[in-house]
């Protein structure tokens, strides 16, 4: 399974349930990696989508407590353990977790690939994801040359778990 997030200097992905960067070439990378694949997500992550709607050309999928969500044209379990057996399903290389903070850190040990965008700021922030330059078993295997939007400087970055 894979983890694909944007993150600043101190590893976090949001404020107020609100993304800190909006970089077209992340949006971009998102979509390319995750087209025709399963997103899994929490019911916030899921409420800041545009409209709060489904991405669609996925299958979309929700981990929420909320028992009354119940959106169109997503799959919502309230357990880890209803979900795992839906994702079964699918090819382990074809899921995707895309947030927020609480999943991606339910899910890390079930991933071995994270697709992450190095934005070089530190945001004020109330949400993070796992920090894995701190986790041995986490290895950069590919980074892209730095890149500019406007006055944000990133790169993408993908990490890789050793047994």
């Amino acid at each position: 399974m894979n983890l694909i997030a944007a993150v600043d200097n101190n590893w976090a992905i949001g404020k107020s349930g609100r993304e800190l960067v909006n970089i077209p070439e992340d949006k971009k990378l998102f979509r390319e990696e995750t087209m025709g694949k399963v997103i899994v997500m929490g019911r916030k992550t899921f409420e800041s989508l545009p409209g709060a709607a489904a991405l669609s050309g996925r299958v979309n999928i929700v981990l929420t407590k909320n028992m009354s969500f119940k959106p169109k044209n997503v799959l919502v379990f309230h357990s880890m353990e209803e979900l795992l057996d839906e994702l079964k399903k699918y090819p382990s290389e074809d899921i995707y977790i895309i947030g927020g903070g609480s999943v991606y850190s339910q899910f890390l040990e079930l991933c071995d690939t994270a697709h992450i965008t190095r934005v070089d700021y530190e945001y004020d922030a109330d949400t993070y994801f796992p920090n894995l330059d701190n986790m041995s078993e986490w290895k950069i295997k590919e980074t892209s040359e730095e890149k500019t939007y406007f006055d944000m400087v990133y790169e993408f970055v993908k990490y890789v778990k050793e047994a």
